[in-house]
This record gives structure tokens, sequence and C-alpha cells, in this order.
């Protein structure tokens, strides 16, 4: 039997909150909308960039996929900026117009994870994967932080493994693996 041992016992509330990944949706036709994109790909945070984003949802004629893409990168801005009851709230308002986007779970579960709402994060994040992610990895990655918030220290290890797998570049799995350490157990 194979048990898995944490190497450090506390969760750091800057991980949780800071360490999370967001999955941006790409929104393309030239204007605010994806500025608002771009932005969010490029792991900003700025008010600007939001005030893009806020702009293009109020001026212009948006497919209900493109509303419901700047709402979410509009929420992974102000997720980034540790807003997490305004970015779930744009999540929610991107679930309304197309509910069957996967980003959009995988980023509430994000914010519910900085909120220590593990349960709830792991239930979006299952939900974001089951319905299909551009970054599978994302999704694994924040589902190891929600494991480990709630004591399922051998589901976040596999998660993170998984995350790895499909992200072999991507060091912050990397480097929550090496907290790890895996031992038999006779």
């Amino acid at each position: 039997m194979t048990r898995l041992i944490a190497g450090l016992a506390v969760l750091a509330i800057a991980t949780v909150a800071a360490g999370a990944a967001q999955a941006s949706v790409t929104v393309i036709g030239g204007g605010l909308a994806e500025a608002c994109s771009k932005a969010a790909m490029a792991g900003g945070s700025a008010p600007r960039s939001e005030a893009l984003c806020t702009q293009a949802l109020s001026e212009e004629m948006l497919s209900p996929r493109d509303k419901a893409g700047t709402f979410v990168n509009r929420g992974i801005l102000k997720m980034r900026r540790g807003e997490m009851g305004p970015a779930l709230k744009d999540f929610n308002d991107a679930a309304r117009y197309e509910p069957r986007l996967g980003e959009i779970y995988v980023n509430r579960g994000a914010a519910l994870i900085g909120q220590h709402r593990f349960a709830d994060g792991m239930a979006d994040l299952n939900k974001g994967l089951a319905l299909g992610v551009e970054e599978p990895a994302k999704a694994y990655y924040n589902r190891a932080i929600a494991y480990e918030g709630l004591d399922d220290v051998k589901s976040a290890y596999f998660d993170y493994q998984k995350a790895v797998e499909l992200s072999p570049a991507w060091a912050a799995p990397k480097q929550e693996l090496t907290r790890f350490h895996v031992a038999r157990s006779e």
C-alpha cells in the first residue's frame, strides 16, 4: 500500500488566492472584447484592462459566447487582484449567456478556492472538466489545491501529477509536487 505525505502541513493562503490558475477565453474580432481577452491571456490585472471589458460588454454587439467570454476575462482580471466576490459575479453572469463553456466553471472554482470554499470549488472544477476546457492542466492544478484544502493529500498529489502530464513545461505543478514524499507502508 502506498501512502502520500505532504512535505508542508499548511496550505498557505497566498498560494490559494494567488496560486490558482485561470483559464481565459479567446475573443476575436478586433474590438474592445478582443483587447479584454488579450489582457486576460497576458496575465494582466490592471483596472484599465477591466474597463475595456466593461466597455465591451456595454457597447459592443457580442455573440452569447463572446459575451460570456468577456465576462470570464473580466472576472479573471478581478480575481488576480484578489477580488473574489466580484469575480464570482462575473462568472455567474457568463453562465447565463453560455452555460456550456467549461472555462466559466474552472475560473469560478478557482475563485471559490480563493475564498476557502474548497468543496464548492471542486464541484465547479469537475463540471468544467466534464464540459471540456482548452487548458485542462489548470483545472487539475486548481482541483489539487481544493483537495489539499479538504485534507485529501493523495488526490491532490495525483491531480498535480496530471497537471504536469498535460502541461510538462508549466513549473507551478512541478513545484507543488516537490512538497510530497511517496513512501510504501508495510
